[in-house]
């Protein structure tokens, strides 16, 4: 039988409040398995509005601008406990937390992220969008082993316990002047592109939700039973 990956599409939401509703299902996980109980899959989707997290192994001097800039920009920071130094999150970026149990999909936490990255891969793909993995970083990036490698996808992950949380943020839309205040992922000669521009044209949010279950239900196995505002079921395949 397939595993079950419950979606919840949460809308715009500040990034804080997504972190402890995270936190909540996350812990869940944990708590279910001490008692040897079973565990359920969770996948939220969600813009946030404009803030700056910092992994914690990153370093505070990638973000490259002051307190009150951050105010006038409106824009918020917040030091998190995935992997990976810092990044952007806005409006028009599909944002996306699988709080998994990867015991229920008999995997590791490497194989859990390449096939986060296969799914965004194959969604850029059917957009008409080559894209790639980098060797030297995580993440999914367009022309990646040449002088024009940019970045439309990144990803930070916790794990514990075969627990995940935190995931990966997909620019389709998104402000790209916002990673001009950062040096994005710690890297200071790359650059981040979107779909929209990639493509030459706006992307609907909407359809890129919906390509994107399609090919995390593929790359996992999965069954995706859908609530909140998507309300299609997108069985494996």
């Amino acid at each position: 039988m397939n595993p079950v990956i419950k979606i919840k599409d949460l809308g715009r939401l500040d990034y804080k409040t997504a972190w402890n509703m995270q936190k909540n299902l996350f812990n869940q996980i944990l708590a279910e398995k001490e008692n040897k109980n079973s565990t359920e899959n969770t996948l939220l989707f969600v813009e946030h509005n404009h803030v700056y997290t910092l992994g914690k192994s990153g370093d505070r001097s990638n973000l490259l601008i002051s307190d009150n800039q951050l105010n006038e920009l409106k824009a918020s920071f917040v030091q998190v406990d995935r992997g990976g130094d810092i990044t952007y999150h806005g409006p028009e970026q599909l944002v996306v937390y699988p709080i998994f149990d990867l015991e229920n999909f008999g995997i590791r936490t490497r194989e859990f992220v390449f096939r986060l990255e296969e799914a965004v891969i194959k969604l850029l793909k059917s957009y008409n969008i080559i894209a790639s993995r980098k060797k030297s970083a995580a993440g999914v990036w367009l022309d990646a082993d040449n002088s024009k490698a940019r970045k439309i996808c990144s990803i930070g992950i916790k794990s514990s316990r075969s627990a995940t949380m935190h995931g990966i943020a997909l620019n389709v839309n998104t402000d790209l002047a916002y990673f001009g205040y950062i040096n994005p992922c710690g890297f200071v000669d790359k650059t981040m592109t979107n779909m929209q521009h990639e493509c030459d044209c706006d992307v609907d949010m909407q359809d890129a939700k919906e390509r994107l279950l399609v090919q995390i239900a593929k790359v996992f196995s999965a069954t995706i039973v859908t609530k909140g505002s998507i309300d299609k079921v997108f069985p494996s395949c």
